[in-house]
């Protein structure tokens, strides 16, 4: 689609937007449900809701979070928002690179896909491991696997989403 400002023509990268929408939401969205529970203003405690509805149906375990805002948690527990973090890191760094650097695992085909894989089991395999008893829950230790997680997802398919004409993939 094509727009104008200033009498200047534009076009939007519908996929980028979307994409930068929703990061926004799942950076915001389960910091801000604990204070719009605790508010108790009008619809906010409803908007929380939907939230938590949302952090229930993604995070295996939300009754981890942090309490930001007592009796209320966040949304999502910490290995899912570090998760949310490295996404939201390697958005600002294809912002500042333009995705030109070796770390943008996409430029190596399938062999970027099976490294970012392999680094996506970071959040699973901690998670197997709290599961089967081999350490308990720990804010510092799920935060660093989730980002982990975040940030191979991030590497590879960040350009992908927010690709111009001249980004080339090599597959």
């Amino acid at each position: 689609m094509q727009g104008v400002a200033f009498g200047r023509s534009f076009r939007i990268n519908w996929v980028s937007f979307i994409a930068d929408f929703l990061l926004l939401g799942m950076v915001v969205g389960p910091l801000a449900a604990p204070f719009l529970a605790a508010s108790g203003l009008l619809i906010l405690p409803g908007i929380a809701e939907i939230i938590y509805f949302m952090g229930r149906h993604v995070c295996p375990q939300p009754e981890m979070g942090m309490m930001l805002a007592s009796p209320f948690l966040m949304a999502v527990c910490m290995r899912c928002y570090g998760t949310v973090t490295g996404l939201l890191l390697t958005r600002l760094l294809l912002g500042v690179t333009g995705g030109q650097g070796f770390y943008w695992l996409h430029q190596y085909g399938w062999s970027g896909a099976a490294l970012a894989s392999v680094l996506m089991m970071a959040y699973p395999l901690e998670l197997a491991a709290e599961v089967l008893g081999w350490w308990s829950f720990n804010n510092y230790v799920v935060t660093l696997f989730g980002l982990v997680t975040g940030l191979a997802w991030g590497l590879f398919t960040m350009p992908l989403l927010h690709r111009s004409k001249q980004l080339t993939v090599n597959w």
